[in-house]
């Protein structure tokens, strides 16, 4: 499965949501299996979309036909648009499926790691951070992708703001030491979004 991960400052709000209603047309694409998104609860005009796609060449399929018909209806409303692909590598607690309709927070980590690190960041997402997120109430799903130049991205669907809070204060510091986190990442970057139901696909 291929993630895409679309992250954008929007400069017209009810334009952008207008829009983003527009790609309910993916519905019927060959090899889509699902989007959604919401906005940055840290930075207001901050947008963020999740598209699953069966694979890469199903995606760009999509790109070389429908895509810009469906991107029309956004045009101008937005700028800063980073777009970046992750293969999917594995599961997050079990059974990924790229629904949103029973989270509220979306959970989203980049890290790029140090080269001779890669395989033990790998290791430590499958031995340490995953089961402890995938027992943490009100963790929904999540799932662990990988891009070249040893980019990751961890997402992770979350029941409530509140959930995710509690899963923060009593665990991260303690499985980042477990983990040598700090050793293995060169760069994190991240974000907490409120899902918009309005943008599932």
């Amino acid at each position: 499965m291929l993630v895409k991960w679309i992250r954008c400052t929007v400069v017209d709000r009810r334009g952008f949501e207008r829009g983003q209603r527009k790609w309910a047309g993916l519905l019927g694409e060959p090899g889509f299996r699902g989007q959604g998104g919401g906005w940055s609860r840290g930075r207001p005009d901050v947008a963020h979309i999740f598209a699953f796609w069966e694979s890469r060449a199903f995606y760009d399929s999509f790109m070389a036909r429908s895509h810009d018909r469906l991107a029309t209806a956004q045009s101008g409303t937005f700028k800063d648009a980073q777009v970046r692909l992750f293969d999917y590598r594995f599961d997050v607690k079990t059974g990924f499926e790229p629904r949103f309709t029973d989270a509220d927070l979306l959970r989203v980590a980049l890290c790029r790691v140090h080269e001779e690190r890669a395989e033990h960041f790998v290791l430590m997402q499958e031995k340490v951070w995953n089961p402890a997120m995938a027992g943490s109430p009100g963790m929904v799903r999540g799932l662990f992708g990988e891009a070249p130049g040893h980019e990751f991205l961890v997402l992770s669907m979350w029941r409530s703001d509140a959930e995710h809070g509690k899963y923060r204060t009593e665990r991260v510091e303690r499985l980042a030491l477990r983990a040598q986190t700090e050793a293995d990442v060169a760069a994190l970057t991240g974000d907490i979004v409120g899902m918009e139901s309005s943008w599932t696909v």
